[in-house]
């Protein structure tokens, strides 16, 4: 028999306050208006641009249209480098949108990208740079905005890891031309499925909200191309919700951070990855490193645990390099990624969230010491 009767899953949903979800639901058939930039998506704009602390938040319907919606508000073409350690939707948004991500190698300490490996990534066609703050933690901001500066390049940020997280103080979300959130149910914060790109540039975010909604202008005043894609009220109201129980969420995600690091600690080979003290983090994800020192491998525990019910994930293996069509447009990219295929070949990314007790933690250690042999 498993260790557990039900799957533990990474990113199962968080879910605030049911009874006031429900009161917000009756609020939004009262007024029968279900889309096309209802109050409760203006709520929820103003209260994540107020939490970041910017200017303007464009909600949409995901994470997805989020980055593709920037990429094209900010006129990107050609080449734009990019992480290839990195959920494949970041690589997407510019090849659906025929551009070129050029991928360059990540800080094996960070797992963000290296400024170094970004300026030898770039050629006469690179037109811009998209970071990802990974596991929540920031990418290098300052180095990346000089060689961006430096280059004439436009610089924005995939920060779907990093909601209510901060760097030297300064939150999430103010760094570049424009950063994007998701609020995808396996996020620790949830719209059930959502995004948004927030910026403090007043004619960026116009063009974005013009975009969302098919370039209308009010009535039947269509003046610049764009697609469909609104938040709807209902997500919004999941958001509100959510954030009414953000600070009590990240708490519990803080508690089992560092239940799996303490529980952890002494198996050979393992490390858990801590977050800078005195930084705001979310503490979505219970990333575990598995090392040369390990005498297994980290697909052995992986299968070990998937066995026990205990749904652990590799994450962004193999790296998008080398999935399609990456994989034949540019077959010999993992040359230039060795920190990448590193990385996703060691890391481990564990259960955690509301549904995960310190009671579930210790049984997940117990696996993984015994498969380890400890």
């Amino acid at each position: 028999m498993p260790a557990f009767d039900e799957p533990l899953h990474v990113g199962r949903p968080n879910i605030g306050d049911r009874e006031a979800f429900l009161a917000r639901v009756g609020e939004i058939f009262d007024r029968a208006w279900l889309s096309n930039d209802g109050p409760m998506v203006r709520e929820l704009e103003s209260r994540v641009a107020e939490l970041v602390g910017v200017k303007h938040c464009v909600a949409v319907c995901n994470g997805t249209v989020a980055l593709e919606i920037a990429i094209r508000a900010l006129g990107l073409t050609g080449e734009v480098i990019v992480p290839s350690y990195t959920f494949v939707a970041t690589a997407h948004a510019l090849h659906w949108q025929g551009i070129t991500p050029v991928f360059a190698d990540i800080d094996p300490v960070t797992h963000t990208l290296d400024p170094d490996a970004v300026r030898r990534a770039i050629t006469p066609r690179t037109t811009g740079i998209i970071a990802v703050h990974l596991w929540g933690r920031p990418a290098a901001v300052a180095e990346l905005q000089a060689i961006a500066d430096e280059h004439g390049l436009e610089l924005m940020y995939d920060a779907a890891h990093a909601f209510a997280c901060a760097h030297e103080g300064r939150m999430i979300g103010g760094f570049g031309r424009a950063e994007v959130f998701s609020f995808h149910a396996t996020k620790f914060f949830n719209t059930f499925e959502g995004g948004a790109v927030v910026t403090d540039d007043d004619e960026l975010a116009e063009k974005m909200r013009l975009m969302r909604n098919f370039g209308f202008a009010g009535y039947d005043n269509v003046i610049h191309p764009g697609t469909n894609g609104k938040m709807t009220e209902i997500c919004a109201a999941m958001g509100l919700t959510n954030l009414d129980a953000l600070d009590e969420t990240i708490e519990v995600n803080r508690h089992n951070h560092a239940a799996y690091r303490a529980a952890l600690a002494d198996l050979p080979g393992i490390e858990v990855l801590d977050h800078e003290p005195g930084e705001r983090r979310n503490f979505q994800y219970v990333v575990a490193q598995v090392g040369p020192a390990c005498p297994v491998s980290r697909d052995e525990l992986v299968d070990a645990l998937h066995a026990d019910n205990v749904l652990a994930r590799r994450y962004f293996w193999p790296g998008c390099h080398r999935l399609q069509p990456y994989r034949d447009l540019f077959p010999d990219a993992g040359r230039d990624l060795p920190h990448t295929e590193q990385v996703a070949d060691e890391v481990i990314v564990l259960p955690t969230g509301r549904a995960v007790t310190e009671a579930d933690i210790e049984v997940i250690a117990g696996l993984l010491r015994a498969r380890i042999g400890r």
